[in-house]
């Protein structure tokens, strides 16, 4: 490697780090705990053309993977003619941002020594846009929440403070939202600081040559590690719950020397609920399923990502056209990668694991105070949205991982943070026993939520499941894992999607799915099996009845457990 070449290799990592720099910077300004806690955001630099250079290690892919895209937009609605230093722009446009109005992506231009070098972009779940709220009983996009086409933010340093006021007026938390738009803005400024101070100490006029030499090592890494791979196709398929009605998710993958085709044909046609994908959502995922499939190593950039190629017909859940309602897209977008893995273990075996949770186990709680009687003083209408996990799938070799978000990243809400932000009471939170699919290698436990409100408090939940009617399928021989339940404490009956209410004194009870399962379980270690019903994943029946545990094994660890020995 030449001089020059590891001069660009230092700055290759150095900008990886400013962009991370700059993702934990929202998650220490941001107000929506959505984004402080669950780390729904992503952040990038890109150069002056909009191609992606790098992008945080903090972030979700479908965030991420769709702002690669989205950059150009804003170059091409705000004109290159009109990009000065000191702007920023904003947009929640689904189509041409990350896949809903609850995004906020916010792109700005960075300057150094008064010429255009490149971009900083980031991105931001925001807990309310106002509208129906976040969920998928609108019929339109246009009931979902204010729309905020591509435009300026700021102009030369300058708020739109017309916009602000706008904003402001037709949202529930306006002043959670604001503060969040300026975290946005803020971690870009640190983006550009950092890369200032980066140009300086190399003595860059631009960011051509370390451009180049990104995207040359990446598209050539990516493209060796396709051409490794069987020039063949595959087809993969689901079925979701829906919202109303069954939902089937069909792919082909093909495999191509310099290339990998997925192909959604044969998907089901979009939804009357909010539940419809955008393409640009569903390409993030399938290119995020057959990145970490393939070259998991080599960072993203617009070079590594430019092989993996994603076609669906226009007007199918997956490529959902204008005006269509898309609040929940993750609803689809998440089940992606399952789905895409499905058809990509036909080609090669032994490499993707089984099917998980796949979405979010995500809800939102609207809270008033009672209608039967008169407010108790001081109190008021809060928004609490919390976001939670069921298991992941099992894989070829290790367990599913508990209670953890795949494909998405986004980390579970601690309880304390989520009953700060109003009056909610999480009564329970654990893992589920038994909701792990059986296996050689067990899927992940989904866990149990039981949330209600504060005394004096009613309130609409928005449930934002699935797997209630389909779990996670196992492979290889995998059992499934459970299933989604969802119910009031007396028995009445709850949905798994839609806005339902729950009067003062209920309780809705959850039971999150678990991950499946990967080869047969009677090959399981029976010092797995021991260690499971050691640590209460499962129990003596199901170590029995599925897994072939002698009454004596089982007594054997019951005595373990009791003197507080491990197994």
């Amino acid at each position: 490697m030449t001089s020059s070449n590891v001069a660009y290799q230092v700055m290759w990592n150095r900008l990886i780090s400013i962009v991370e720099e700059q993702a934990q910077a929202l998650v220490r300004t941001a107000f929506s705990t959505s984004v402080r806690e669950a780390g729904d955001l992503s952040a990038g630099v890109y150069d002056a053309q909009g191609q992606m250079l790098a992008q945080a290690v903090t972030g979700t892919p479908g965030h991420v993977n769709a702002m690669a895209d989205s950059v150009a937009h804003f170059i091409r609605r705000i004109g290159v003619e009109n990009i000065h230093e000191g702007d920023v722009y904003i947009t929640n446009d689904p189509w041409e941002g990350t896949g809903h109005l609850h995004d906020i992506t916010m792109v700005s231009p960075s300057f150094f020594k008064g010429q255009h070098v490149g971009f900083f972009a980031c991105t931001a779940h925001v807990v309310d846009i106002g509208g129906r709220g976040f969920g998928a009983d609108a019929a339109s996009v246009y009931e979902e929440g204010i729309y905020i086409p591509i435009m300026k933010f700021a102009r030369e340093g300058e708020v739109d403070q017309t916009l602000v006021q706008i904003v402001r007026g037709n949202v529930r938390e306006p002043d959670q939202l604001i503060g969040d738009i300026y975290a946005l803005a803020s971690c870009n400024e640190i983006g550009h600081r950092r890369l200032s101070d980066m140009m300086e100490e190399f003595a860059l006029p631009d960011l051509k040559g370390v451009a180049r030499f990104i995207f040359e090592n990446s598209r050539r890494a990516t493209l060796e590690k396709i051409a490794a791979l069987p020039r063949t196709s595959a087809d993969g398929e689901m079925t979701l719950d829906g919202f109303d009605t069954p939902i089937t998710l069909r792919v082909n993958v093909t495999v191509h020397e310099d290339r990998i085709v997925s192909d959604f044909s044969g998907s089901s046609g979009m939804s009357t609920k909010g539940i419809n994908c955008p393409l640009v959502y569903t390409k993030a995922y399938a290119c995020y399923a057959l990145k970490v499939a393939i070259a998991p190593e080599i960072p993203n950039n617009a070079a590594s990502l430019a092989p993996f190629e994603v076609t669906a017909p226009e007007r199918t859940i997956v490529n959902a056209a204008h005006p269509a309602p898309v609040a929940l897209r993750h609803i689809i977008g998440h089940f992606v990668p399952d789905t895409v893995f499905n058809a990509f273990d036909k080609i090669v075996p032994n490499v993707v694991p089984a099917e998980g949770a796949g979405c979010l186990c995500n809800f939102q709680v609207s809270l008033r105070p009672r209608s039967d009687r008169p407010d108790p003083e001081g109190a008021k209408r809060s928004e609490v949205l919390t976001f939670n996990s069921g298991g992941s799938g099992a894989r070829p070799s290790v367990d599913g991982l508990n209670a953890t978000a795949f494909p998405s990243g986004v980390m579970t809400m601690p309880i304390e943070a989520t009953e700060h932000a109003g009056p909610v009471i999480i009564w329970r939170k654990e893992l589920r026993p038994d909701s792990g699919g059986a296996g050689e290698y067990r899927g992940g436990l989904g866990q149990f939520m039981e949330v209600g409100a504060r005394d004096g408090y009613e309130f609409d939940i928005q449930a934002m499941l699935d797997r209630v009617d389909h779990p996670a399928l196992g492979r290889r021989g995998g059992g499934a894992g459970a299933a989604t339940l969802i119910a009031q404490d007396d028995g009445t009956y709850m949905r798994g999607k839609g806005k339902q209410f729950v009067p003062h004194g209920r309780r809705v009870m959850m039971a999150f799915p678990g991950g499946a399962g990967y080869g047969d379980a009677k090959d399981r270690d029976i010092m797995s099996i021991k260690r499971d019903l050691a640590l209460g994943y499962i129990s003596a029946k199901e170590a029995q009845e599925i897994y072939g545990l002698s009454a004596t094994a089982i007594s054997e660890v019951a005595e373990l457990v009791a003197k507080g020995d491990t197994v």
